[in-house]
């Protein structure tokens, strides 16, 4: 490894970036046109000026929406638009014409039970796409699954034998898809597939009753089970999807996406495409961000850069007014589209008095799930797809990026002798690592990028040899994490569902007349921290600025996570016996 590159912090040049982007947005002609499938643009009316208070795909989805029907809205963002979604180009690496290597918050994935983003992406114009940014996306059709000191295996990311769903085609399926995992014994594997069959057939009563007072570990009865069976399919299928701890995550939270999942791996859901995995075809902001804050500007989305919210002003049940960096604000209606961490800050005393539930915020759980972009100076010999480090200590999942990126990565971005970039997300920056004992909050920055490559060394390389030192050119870390001595800091941690969070975790709709929110910590279908829950909360925000002002424009579609009618029969049969207060038939 020849040595390191980082940003270190957002800088300048990216909010300049930024500017430049929205106030040149008219003058692009490929992107600031009308959308496919818009609505038609409306003159503003009084009483439709719009603030939204965040830049990141929450906040950028309710511009979207309100811009389309008439509204008159401005987007205050801080730091940089995109916020988590974004690419951070590494500054100075690109010479002779070519960018700037791109970082990422860590790589991409786009489910295919992800339904509220792609249809965003499809109203958003991209050169060349008839489908706009939505066809940007790639599907992927295998995972390889590493294990320390094993060789490691590609498993299909298709679901086998349900094309015409039973209980039993179900259960078989699952346990079938997961007979990949080494060491675990056939009767522990049997038992994990009830337990998710008793999952697939509990009624919405008892997962919101029962399932989401139950840690995940609880659930799948972990305790006095095999290595393997706490380890994989326990701990580390947890960790590495959603970046939840298995003993504290929300059972209905880990149940939720992973049956989204198996739905969408075993093409029977209507609104679920792609597959289950997906992936951008370019660095996020390239083929994503940039193109979508062009389109809003050219639809008439102001932009107000370095203007984070500091507070608002409330009178009754109304706002009267808000402060940023930039000085104050005054709208008609206010959309606060900041992380949960950040909207707790902001809530005072007299917000929480207009509307108490609110006060939940600050019960959330927030941790991190960032990550590291490896450059190499020749391609590694990992197939294609995303990577599993299942049972590392960091929870590390990874992505080769450049071999599904379009165009020729060395004639595009860095000095030409970078050809390939392998991102890798930790998911776990509390357990001691392998080479320093530490755990990832407690690391150096140089540590935390030799005990990721270690890691991926020993899950990945045993038979293969996939990955050299030698082939290192340079690295880039986050910026959203400062190192500093005792204990680093991240700017940018993402919420988890705890046990019990939904309790407190709020509506997009407040008591507060004209105040709403939107985020991955408001309540949404999909119920995780992603960016389809954001931009489903976007939704969510901008029909309830709609139904506030009375306004009759077509509210925004909210599609809801697919439920197989063939399962239905099995559920109402448990609603009875929920209601009755009995067990649910496979938990006696």
């Amino acid at each position: 490894m020849t040595g390191g590159n980082d940003a270190g912090g957002f800088d300048r040049r990216e909010l300049l970036r930024g500017a430049a982007l929205t106030g040149a947005a008219l003058a692009v002609g490929g992107w600031a046109g009308s959308a496919q499938g818009a609505a038609p643009r409306r003159e503003v009316r009084p009483g439709r000026t719009v603030a939204v208070f965040g830049g990141g795909v929450a906040g950028l989805t309710a511009a979207h929406e309100l811009i389309e029907r008439g509204y008159a809205v401005t987007v205050y963002e801080p730091s940089a638009l995109g916020g988590k979604a974004r690419s951070m180009p590494v500054p100075g690496t690109g010479t002779g014409g070519r960018a700037d290597l791109p970082g990422e918050h860590g790589f991409r994935f786009f489910p295919g039970c992800y339904q509220h983003v792609p249809d965003t992406m499809a109203r958003i114009p991209f050169p060349g796409n008839a489908n706009g940014v939505a066809g940007n996306l790639i599907r992927v059709e295998s995972t390889v699954a590493g294990f320390a000191d094993l060789p490691p295996v590609t498993v299909p990311t298709e679901i086998a034998g349900l094309s015409q769903l039973t209980p039993d085609r179900l259960r078989n399926s699952l346990v079938a898809g997961l007979g990949f995992v080494p060491q675990l014994p056939p009767q522990e594997l049997a038992f994990f597939g009830n337990r998710m069959l008793m999952w697939f057939t509990s009624c919405t009563e008892r997962r919101f009753g029962q399932w989401e007072y139950l840690s995940w570990m609880q659930a799948v009865q972990a305790d006095g089970k095999s290595r393997a069976y706490r380890e994989y399919l326990a701990r580390a299928l947890t960790r590495i999807t959603v970046a939840a701890k298995a003993e504290t995550s929300s059972a209905r939270t880990i149940g939720t996406i992973g049956e989204a999942l198996v739905f969408a791996g075993a093409g029977i859901a209507p609104g679920y495409r792609g597959g289950v995995d997906r992936i951008l075809n370019g660095p996020t902001s390239e083929v994503w961000i940039d193109p979508w804050v062009a389109h809003l500007s050219g639809l008439g989305v102001r932009f107000v850069h370095g203007a984070g919210l500091t507070g608002l002003q409330v009178s009754g049940d109304r706002i009267t007014g808000a402060t940023t960096g930039g000085g104050g604000v005054h709208a008609d209606w206010y959309v606060c589209a900041m992380p949960a961490d950040r909207a707790a800050s902001i809530f005072d005393d007299a917000i929480l008095t207009a509307d108490p539930a609110l006060s939940g915020i600050r019960q959330l759980v927030m941790d991190w799930m960032v990550g590291v972009q490896f450059y190499l100076r020749r391609p590694t010999g990992v197939p294609e797809g995303h990577i599993a480090a299942l049972g590392s200590p960091w929870a590390i999942t990874a992505l080769r990026q450049a071999p599904m990126w379009r165009g020729d990565f060395a004639a595009r971005y860095g000095d030409g002798t970078v050809v390939e970039c392998l991102s890798a997300d930790v998911s776990d920056w509390d357990t001691p690592g392998i080479l320093f004992g530490k755990p990832a909050k407690r690391c150096s920055k140089d540590e935390v990028v030799q005990e990721v490559w270690a890691q991926l060394k020993r899950w990945l390389n045993t038979g293969t040899g996939w990955l050299r030192d030698e082939d290192l050119d340079s690295w880039f870390v986050d910026p959203g994490v400062h190192f500093e001595n005792g204990g680093n800091r991240n700017d940018t941690p993402l919420l988890v569902n705890t046990v019990g969070s939904w309790d407190h975790r709020p509506e997009a709709r407040t008591a507060i007349g004209n105040m709403f929110l939107c985020g991955d910590h408001v309540r949404t279908g999909i119920d995780l921290a992603t960016m389809e829950g954001a931009c489903e909360a976007g939704r969510k925000a901008a029909n309830a600025v709609l139904d506030a002002a009375g306004d009759g424009a077509p509210r925004v579609p909210v599609f809801p996570m697919y439920a197989p009618p063939e399962l239905e029969p099995f559920k109402r049969l448990d609603a009875d016996r929920f209601r009755a207060g009995l067990p649910h038939l496979m938990d006696m």
